[in-house]
This record gives structure tokens, C-alpha cells and sequence, in this order.
């Protein structure tokens, strides 16, 4: 089924007259309709919407004719957007197309399917989903990951081709692991944020979801640039991350940091990380032990940084302006009150009270300003690492996917299961998950392990080739 492959084969066939767009539209469907019942990775899809963009898809495009799933945080004009919210659920179509799906139809991409994710993306799970659950298609009990889990199950169930997330603390990278796939966090400011419901502003980035690495590039290189919409938006340095991704990896010095193997790490995990860094070394590759000293302080700092933007960030879902109301409010104050109990899963709350705390008066300074301070020590962590090393190599998450509801009742436990990833977004430096081996579950399944790659900033290139050689290998 022409559902089961690459962005990158399907390109070539469609260039040598051997399919349409229309038939892989039409294998995706079929591909949804034997499978996501059982995955739970779409909220929604527009298959007559897609056929139609698929009949007049301009071949002669990077992406011309190629489907893109579409996490469901993202505006695609003309279709639902909930967040995975009771909020938005049934009340909102989004009047405007985000920057990077501008920048996919431009490339020639069609949008196809709305993607499951935990609600307003706070969660590595997906199980805070206020509509439906998401399973793992490797083991159907487990979760996917999150908070892009959506995206990252149908990427690995072949019923997407390949899709977009976004990460605010692993939330690409950690799914991706999780499944199997390719998940890239670019660069802060690298792609545009407009038109993403924001989570947490200053840590929040989208990023391609895909089946392999050069998958991985091709997306990327059609959804970077300059965007005067997005304050936080870098000049576009045109990059073409597909260029250098054969380079291999022989001279380049990869950091291996002490403090992302701490006894919380899975015993199978680091074998399977120590087993991929000395194929690298065999490759050509010199590792070399690191120290990113404030790593411990990482969790804490996210957790009162992320939940303050989104206490920001969220109090414009008020039940007036869109979204789901309340009925029958006694005054205004109470439709807000009535609106927001109803409309907001309990993750959602528990991080908006935490992040009006941390701004209230008497403790701002207490809480937030210091964690700012924190913030930057994280940062400059990396940047007296990268002045030694070309890139730095992690496990991603601490074990394979978990089983649903193993968590449910300690959410301490399922933030630290963030604890490789969250650093990087704190200093706004690119990282990349990519399939490394698998491990045993206690039922006998192979649950997939990712190798996690950071970069110094605007270092995707450097990534993606570090990326090819361990997916080569």
C-alpha cells in the first residue's frame, strides 16, 4: 500500500507518472479505515477536501501531492480545531491557515487529518485527551507519548504519510521515541509559531514527524523562514537541510553529558544507547564526556516557566470570545467560572493554577524571576558544550512507552519522564529523536527506543547527519 511509504518514494514515484496524489489519498483512506479504530490517532479528517486539493497538486513541487497529517493545535482554515479540549470541541473552525501550513501548500503538501494530542498539549501521554485515547501502535495497551501522540501513531501505524507536532518540552522527540518514528525539534524561531495555539510562548516549536530522516529534511525545508506574523521569527538563512544529510559522521566530536543517565534510566534503555554511540565511534566519530551541571535543575525550572505562559496564554478561553459556554451563568464571574470548570481537563488546571501562583504577588519573585535565572545557566550549559563538541547524544525518555493509566495518579512522575528532553527547550537549541533498537515488554512485545540528538542553535544540519548515519546503521 502506497500508505506504508516515504514522503521521499512517493516523491519519486510521482514524478515518474507511476501513481497520482489521488491514489495515495485514497490508500490513506483505506489505511484509516482498517486501522484507526483500534489506534485513536485522528480527531478528524476531509478526505473530499483532500482529493480535491490532491487533483490540482502541482508535481513539480518539493511536497506536490504529498498528504501531511496535522496536529490538532494547529489552524488548517476551513477545519475544527479543539486541542483536544471540551472547550473548543464542537465550536470552533479555524478562519485562518497557520504559517506552516501556508508553507506546506505552497511546497505543494496537501493537509489531511486532525491528530489526537494531550489537551492544549500539556502532557507526555496523550491520555490527557478530552475527546478519545491513543494508542500505541506497537502495543496497543501502552500510550504513544506525548504530547504529540497523535501524530506520532498514525506517522508509525502508516496511516499518515508523514505529520507535524509541536514540542514545548519533548513533545515531539519523546512520541517519536515512543513509536518509532523521526521527530525533530528545530531551532527556536526557526519555523514560525503563528497560527499554533500557544502553550507556553517562549518554548513552544513545531516540527516534522516522520518515517525517516530524509522525510525529516524535506519537511523541514519547507516549513522554515522568516515570518513578520511571529515576533520571535529568525531571518531565514536558507538552509538546505537535505545538502550535507550523506555527510556521515566521521570527525565530528559528539558529547556524551554525565547527568542524563541517573538510576532512573531504564538498564535496557542505556544498552541500547551505549550499543548505537560505539557504532558512531566505529563510524568515525569521537564521544567525549560532557557536563551540563544545571540539568537537575531542568524539570523544576519548566514546570513553573511553562505553566506560567500558559496561565497567560489561556485565561482568553473565557466562554465569550469562542469556545463552548456555559448556560445559565448567575453574572459574568460566574460564566467564567462555569465556562472554565467545564471547558478544562484536570492537567489543564492543575498547570494553570501552579502558573498563577508562581506570577502572583509575593511570589514572582520567589518563583518565576529565579527560574529565569536558572533558565539561563541551563543555556549557557549548552553553549560551553557545543564550544567543545559538535553535537550531544542522550537516550530520550527514561523508559519505552508506558502502559495507559500507569501514571494517571502521580503527574510528579510523569514530568520527570521529560527530564532528557526539557533542557533543550529551555535553551532554545534543536534536538532529534531517531530510531535506535527496541526492548522487551513484560508481555513479550518490542517496544521502540529513539536516540536523542542535540544541536547548538540553528545546528539541524548537523542532526539530520548524525540522525542518517545512526538510521544507516
Amino acid at each position: 500500500m502506497l500508505s506504508t511509504e516515504s514522503i521521499t518514494s512517493l516523491r519519486a514515484k510521482l514524478t515518474a507518472g507511476e501513481i497520482t496524489p489521488v491514489d495515495i489519498i485514497d490508500s490513506l483512506e483505506a489505511s484509516i479505515n482498517e486501522k484507526d479504530a483500534a489506534i485513536g490517532g485522528y480527531l478528524a479528517f476531509d478526505f473530499d477536501t483532500a482529493r480535491e486539493e490532491a487533483k490540482n497538486a502541482d508535481l513539480s513541487l518539493p511536497l506536490g501531492g504529498i498528504p501531511i497529517a496535522i496536529k490538532d493545535n494547529i489552524n488548517v482554515k476551513g477545519q475544527p480545531l479543539t486541542c483536544a479540549s471540551k472547550f473548543l470541541e464542537g465550536a470552533f473552525i479555524s478562519p485562518y491557515d497557520a504559517t506552516v501550513i501556508t508553507k506546506l501548500r505552497e511546497a505543494g503538501a496537501i493537509p489531511l487529518g486532525r491528530t489526537n494530542l494531550d489537551e492544549f498539549a500539556m502532557g507526555s501521554t496523550s491520555g490527557n485527551s478530552a475527546i478519545k485515547r491513543t494508542n500505541n501502535p506497537a502495543d496497543p495497551s501502552r500510550v504513544p507519548g506525548g504530547s504529540s501522540g497523535g501524530s506520532a501513531a498514525v506517522v508509525a501505524a502508516d496511516t499518515a504519510i508523514a505529520a507535524l507536532g509541536s514540542d514545548t518540552g519533548g513533545s515531539i522527540r519523546q512520541p517519536a521515541s515512543h513509536c518509532g518514528i523521526v521527530g525533530l525539534k528545530p531551532s527556536y524561531g526557526r519555523v514560525s509559531r503563528y497560527g499554533l495555539v500557544a502553550f507556553a510562548s517562549s518554548l513552544d516549536q513545531i516540527g516534522p514527524m516522520t518515517k525517516s530522516v530524509d522525510d525529516a529534511a524535506l519537511l523541514l525545508n519547507a516549513i522554515t523562514g522568516y515570518d513578520p506574523a511571529d515576533s520571535t521569527s529568525l531571518e531565514d538563512d536558507n538552509t538546505d537541510f537535505t545538502a550535507d544529510i550523506d555527510g556521515g559522521v566521521k570527525g565530528l566530536k559528539l558529547g556524551v553529558p554525565k547527568e542524563y543517565f541517573s538510576d532512573a534510566i531504564d538498564p535496557a534503555i542505556k544498552a541500547i544507547f551505549d550499543e548505537t554511540a560505539a557504532k558512531l565511534e566505529a563510524a568515525g566519530a569521537e564521544l567525549v564526556p560532557i557536563s551540563l551541571p544545571h540539568t537537575e535543575y531542568a524539570v523544576a525550572t519548566y514546570y513553573i516557566i511553562a505553566p506560567a505562559e500558559a496561565s497567560s496564554n489561556l485565561s482568553r478561553f473565557d466562554g465569550i470570545r469562542y469556545g463552548n459556554r456555559a448556560e445559565n451563568p448567575e453574572n459574568l464571574i460566574d460564566l467564567y467560572r462555569k465556562s472554565r470548570a467545564q471547558g478544562f481537563g484536570a492537567e489543564v488546571k492543575r498547570r494553570i493554577i501552579l502558573g498563577t501562583y508562581v506570577l502572583s504577588s509575593g511570589y514572582h519573585d520567589a518563583y518565576y524571576t529565579k527560574a529565569q535565572k536558572v533558565r539561563t545557566l541551563i543555556r549557557k550549559d549548552f553553549t560551553d558544550a557545543f564550544a567543545n563538541v559538535d553535537a550531544i547524544l542522550s537516550p530520550v525518555a527514561p523508559t519505552a512507552a508506558p502502559k495507559h493509566g500507569e501514571n494517571a495518579d502521580d503527574p510528579l512522575t510523569e514530568y520527570l519522564a521529560d527530564i532528557c528532553t526539557i533542557a533543550a527547550n529551555l535553551a532554545g537549541i534543536p534536538g532529534i529523536s531517531v530510531p535506535a533498537g527496541t526492548v522487551e515488554s513484560d508481555s513479550g512485545t518490542k517496544l521502540p527506543v529513539g536516540l536523542q540528538i542535540l544541536g547548538p542553535d540553528l545546528g539541524e544540519s548537523i542532526l539530520l547527519k548524525i540522525a542518517k548515519t545512526v538510521e544507516s546503521l
